[in-house]
């Protein structure tokens, strides 16, 4: 028996160290770390299932190609012979209908260095088509970013220092449990006090010492709000204003705007509510958690950048977090698009499935994500991967929706079947992704797999096939505080650098209240967008539950319950008891769900776990628009409108 020392890969905040114990190549255990100050021996249950899943009855293991037409389903098929097919599918596609005609369809499933990176030098050496890579927090990196530059901002390791922790759109308790972990413990210590901003009572916010509730999509409305009363209360810290911000005269004439009245009006939220919250912003410092759910829907970008501003009028250098990912001082391009001449046709990924219903691209390549259920207008989606013009190649560790639909589906190994470098989005703690058995039946690694397919299709450039440790090494040269990349690869744990808290990557080198950075139909300001519903509408807003990453662990935990949060309100008005299934639809689709009525939702908002399935196999985003937000391109899941059957 073994213990080895790894990283979680999954698309998540936490990167959590983990500590897997091995007997006889079997993962008997997983275990969090208590070498890192941010895991510190908690773990969730989704690294806690890996074992089952790993060795899951949904695991691929083996190549299969699909059965001719009219027979249904899959054979099992030698590696060559599916390498082949694939490789001759991919020839022929770029000779007759040209390199654009290829879509890389990729995202981030695993978010290793070697598996998200350096897989994709082949593509960008082929030069075919790629996404925008929006689906996840772009918005409000560009809304956060025409403020601030880059968008790091406070360490999560310093909420203990913190008087004030405000969650914005950030249902921490479940989407990052050590963030919630060191919040607690702030509040426990430091009599810290824990706020939080949603529109329902998550779990985050059933814990805390004060939740506002606004309704959604009026988070610029709210902050301009408490803006008004900090500044009309003198609240404001105008030494630091001055020092380190420009545009503010801009900003006040317009939060001067939103008198009580109005902001109650928009948001539904009391002027006492925003009294409430401000009175507690006397104590600091304080730090404001935006999560990244609030980026996905119609005003996400706007409501990220509006909230950003907010610490800066308390005096605070960048006193928010989002993500950390762009503050650290890792050089280089893992992917290669730099590195080629043949520059890509870039897509957006939150209007991709009309373009793959329209036959726009005739070879797909599905790699580190599942997009039949996790992007919006699903039903386009499916649409384009049926075409019978469309030859779809799925590398995957399990058969998701998107393999079922696959010509050819390729056996992925999971990351505990491999080694690889991972980087926290929030804390600075890195140590090497150990392999911690070796890969089940004919698995294959991503990277080994592209070099195998570059060799096939006679991609020869020295890029393309450079040794990636060594490449790393020189992009990690001045990445850590503590040693250096060899040290990492001798089993040394290090921290990251961070880019100082005080330096602000704008025009002016200052906080821009008012952004120097906009252009087209984008204010320079934080702008209220409209949102309107019909009487009979909700806006469906979904976020995830403890048990999943994405799509995945529907094998260790069963299925993602199909239920819907209404409100008591909304129940009697629409003769809906609790328990009872109802459809709910809009223009897209419908879907069939079990209601659970509550006074966690307020009025005109429903509530469901993502990324879910009827039992009809209608997905949740087939009710998704697939139209991306002005700023960022990001999509609009919390601004789905729906009705329910009568």
């Amino acid at each position: 028996m073994k213990i080895v020392k790894t990283m979680c890969t999954r698309d998540c905040p936490d990167a959590c160290w983990l500590d897997v114990t091995v007997e006889n190549d079997t993962i008997i255990k997983i275990e969090a770390s208590t070498e890192n100050p941010f895991t510190n021996g908690i773990t969730c249950p989704r690294a806690a299932g890996d074992p089952l899943r790993v060795t899951s009855m949904e695991r691929v293991l083996y190549p299969y190609v699909r059965k001719p037409s009219p027979e249904t389903g899959y054979n099992k098929v030698e590696r060559s012979q599916a390498l082949d097919l694939v490789e001759e599918k991919l020839k022929n596609t770029i000779k007759n209908h040209g390199r654009e005609s290829v879509l890389l369809l990729d995202y981030a499933g695993n978010t290793g260095y070697l598996t998200i990176g350096y897989s994709k030098r082949l593509w960008n050496a082929l030069g075919v088509t790629m996404t925008d890579y929006t689906v996840c927090s772009a918005s409000g990196h560009a809304g956060i970013g025409l403020h601030y530059g880059l968008t790091y901002g406070q360490s999560p390791l310093d909420l203990e220092k913190k008087k004030n922790i405000v969650f914005w759109g950030f249902n921490a308790k479940t989407s990052s449990p050590h963030q919630w972990a060191l919040a607690t413990r702030a509040r426990r210590v430091n009599d810290t006090k824990i706020i939080v901003v949603d529109p329902r009572e998550s779990d985050t916010a059933e814990l805390a010492n004060l939740w506002i509730c606004p309704k959604p999509g009026t988070d610029v409305a709210l902050a301009y709000g408490i803006a008004h009363y900090l500044i009309t209360n003198d609240m404001v810290d105008l030494d630091f204003i001055e020092k380190h911000t420009q545009g503010y005269a801009d900003y006040k004439e317009e939060a001067l705007k939103w008198t009580p009245e109005r902001v109650q009006k928009v948001t539904g939220v009391s002027w006492k509510g925003v009294e409430e919250i401000c009175l507690m912003l006397r104590g600091s410092p304080t730090v404001f958690m935006i999560g990244l759910g609030l980026n996905k829907s119609q005003t996400g970008a706007e409501s990220c950048r509006a909230v950003s501003l907010l610490p800066a009028l308390l005096g605070e250098h960048r006193g928010f977090y989002y993500t950390n990912s762009r503050g650290t001082i890792i050089d280089g391009d893992i992917y290669g698009g730099s590195l080629t001449e043949k520059k890509p046709k870039v897509v957006s990924l939150i209007s991709i499935g009309e373009r793959l219903a329209a036959g726009e691209f005739k070879f797909v390549y599905v790699v580190g994500m599942n997009p039949v259920l996790t992007l919006p207008d699903s039903h386009r989606l499916i649409e384009g991967f049926k075409r019978e013009d469309c030859f779809l190649v799925v590398h995957d560790t399990h058969l998701t929706e998107t393999a079922q639909l696959a010509d050819v589906v390729l056996p992925a190994t999971t990351y505990l079947e491999k080694t690889d470098v991972i980087v926290s989005d929030c804390h600075p703690f890195v140590r090497l992704a150990n392999k911690a058995i070796e890969p089940l039946g004919e698995s294959m690694d991503e990277y080994p797999l592209m070099l195998e397919l570059s060799n096939r299709l006679g991609v020869s450039e020295s890029w393309v096939h450079i040794d990636p440790w060594k490449d790393m090494e020189h992009n990690f040269r001045d990445a850590f505080i503590d040693g250096d990349f060899n040290d990492l690869l001798d089993g040394k744990s290090l921290q990251l650098y961070y880019r100082p808290i005080v330096e602000y990557q704008t025009p002016s080198g200052k906080i821009e209240f008012a952004s120097n950075s906009v252009s087209g139909n984008i204010s320079s300001l934080p702008k209220q967008l409209e949102v309107t519903v019909d009487d009979d509408e909700f806006i469906m807003l979904n976020s995830s539950l403890p048990q999943y990453t994405h799509t995945q662990f529907r094998d260790v935990y069963n299925d993602i319950p199909c239920t819907v949060w209404v409100n008591p309100v909304d129940a009697e008005k629409h003769s809906i008891t609790d328990g009872e299934k109802r459809i709910i639809y809009n223009e897209k689709g419908e879907l069939e769900v079990t209601v659970k009525i509550t006074d966690r939702v307020i009025p005109g908002v429903i509530w469901a776990p993502r990324e879910l399935i009827d039992e009809k196999g209608n997905p949740q985003n087939g009710l998704a628009q697939g139209t991306p937000q002005l700023i960022g391109g990001g999509p609009m899941f919390n601004t789905i409108k729906v009705r329910f059957k009568e």
